[in-house]
C-alpha cells in the first residue's frame, strides 16, 4: 500500500515523502497513530497544494530577507568603548549588544543569527555576518571608537 507521511517517523520516512509499505502496518500503526495518510488522488492534489504554498511563503520569505539585507549592509554601527593602554578594549562586543541595537533601529534580529567570527575587542572596524534567511547572509560592519 502507497502511503504520504505527514509526520517524521525516524528510520521510516519524512514529511511529504510517499513510500510503499505493508497494508497491515499503513493501517494498523501509520494511519492510525496519524504519521501518514493512504496514497489516493484527493490526497497527492491536497500534498501538491501545500507544497506549493510551502514553496511560495518560502519565496516571499528569501525576497524579504534580500530587502533587509541591503539596509543593514549600509549600516554603520558605531559603539563607543572604553580603552586602556595600546587601545586595548575592556571586554568586547557580543552578539546580544549587536542585536539590541539592530533593534532599536526596528529591524526584528535575534541575537542567535549573528555569528561573530573572531572577537570584536579591538578599535577599528570589524565584519560580522548576519543570518537573515539559510539562503541569505548580511555582512554587517561594526565600528568601534
Amino acid at each position: 500500500m502507497k502511503v504520504i507521511f505527514i509526520k517524521d517517523l525516524k528510520g521510516k520516512g519524512k514529511t511529504n515523502d510517499i513510500k510503499e509499505v505493508s497494508d497491515g502496518y499503513a493501517i494498523n500503526y501509520l494511519i492510525k497513530n496519524g504519521y501518514a495518510v493512504a496514497y489516493t488522488k484527493g490526497s497527492v492534489q491536497k500534498l501538491d497544494a501545500e507544497l506549493k504554498s510551502k514553496k511560495e511563503l518560502e519565496e516571499k520569505n528569501i525576497e524579504k530577507a534580500k530587502k533587509i539585507k541591503e539596509k543593514i549592509e549600509k549600516e554603520i554601527i558605531k559603539f563607543n568603548v572604553k580603552t586602556g593602554k595600546d587601545g586595548k578594549v575592556f571586554g568586547s562586543i557580543s552578539s546580544k549588544q549587536i542585536a539590541d541595537f539592530l533593534n532599536t533601529k526596528g529591524y526584528k534580529i535575534d541575537k542567535k543569527s549573528i555569528n561573530i567570527n573572531t572577537p570584536v575587542n579591538t578599535l577599528g572596524t570589524h565584519i560580522v555576518e548576519v543570518n537573515l534567511h539559510k539562503k541569505v547572509i548580511a555582512k554587517l560592519n561594526i565600528t568601534l571608537v
